[in-house]
């Protein structure tokens, strides 16, 4: 049995109304469908991409296609690995390691100060004589 995991479920930019399937603090921003192959590929995983699309999503860009499938159990009904037992297993896991990969961590660097600088201006008074 496959199921089938869109980037859009486990995006923090999306609201629940627009796909998103779990919780904006575990969510990661702009996740890919290869980050998300790359991840649960590195678990064991068997998996592979389609090109298809979120009814949901209305960018039609090529960084947001795509959906993966994930192979939860075998032929015999077992699962392929006990620690994913269901779909939010393999979500909250993927959420979880998007950021820890070297693609992610390189990019990211130094950007979280650079975003507060500037938010709180000084305000002059001056005093009348």
């Amino acid at each position: 049995e496959f199921i089938c995991v869109y980037p859009i479920y486990i995006n923090s930019k999306k609201t629940l109304a627009e796909g998103r399937r779990i919780p904006t603090e575990k969510a990661v921003e702009n996740p890919s469908c290869a980050e998300i192959r790359d991840v649960l590929t590195a678990a064991g995983m068997n998996v592979y991409v389609e090109n298809k699309m979120h009814p949901r999503e209305w960018n039609r860009d090529v960084q947001f296609r795509g959906r993966v499938r994930v192979q939860m159990k075998q032929a015999d009904g077992s699962f392929c690995q006990e620690k994913f037992t269901s779909r939010k297993d393999v979500m909250f896991y993927v959420a979880e390691m998007i950021p820890k990969l070297k693609t992610r961590t390189q990019k990211g660097g130094g950007s979280d100060t650079s975003s507060q600088q500037g938010e709180g201006g000084k305000k002059s008074k001056k005093k009348k004589k």
